[in-house]
């Protein structure tokens, strides 16, 4: 599951790295996501394997992403910004969704962008593959996310539409 998203992660930095190439462009420097879709991705059950999640962000002084040394509070493992990347996992049970804590979590490290340019604004696209329970109890699920940058700035949160894991 994990494989998926650094990999996604990992082709993000190099297009942001060629941000420093193209007109420069003004955001705040609190990121700022958006969703962009979120895909379904069936095997030939009757249940979605995975789950694609796309979002696009920006942020004003480039400061998005962790290095794999950064480990020492508050990026430690047990502290609330190990992960920059945050996503929240909810199961629609009895009409209400409930967020539902998953061990590991779909959450990541989003590793450092934008290295050849700091202090620069960037913007680029997560997409991130999600495994899903193939036999879910329940299936109807939504995610929430948001990303931290390295100053704790947390960006705002979006918020999925309901997802139907059954196939139609």
């Amino acid at each position: 599951m994990k494989r998926y998203a650094w990999y996604s992660l990992f082709v993000i930095s190099i297009f942001s790295g060629f941000s420093g190439c193209v007109k420069q462009e003004n955001y705040p420097d609190v990121p700022q996501i958006k969703l962009l879709n979120y895909t379904n991705v069936f095997d030939t059950g009757q249940y979605a394997v995975r789950g694609i999640l796309n979002i696009s962000f920006t942020d004003g002084d480039g400061d998005i992403g962790l290095n794999p040394g950064d480990t020492s509070p508050p990026f430690n493992a047990a502290g609330l910004y190990y992960y920059n990347y945050v996503i929240k996992y909810f199961e629609k049970q009895q009409g209400v969704f409930k967020l539902i804590d998953l061990s590991p979590p779909f959450s990541a490290r989003i590793p450092v962008l934008n290295r050849e340019f700091p202090g620069k604004p960037i913007k680029g696209i997560i997409s991130d593959t999600l495994g899903l329970n193939v036999h879910p109890l329940f299936d109807t699920i939504k995610f929430e996310a948001f990303i931290y940058d390295r100053t704790l700035n947390q960006s705002n949160v979006i918020s999925t539409p309901e997802i139907i894991l059954k196939r139609p």
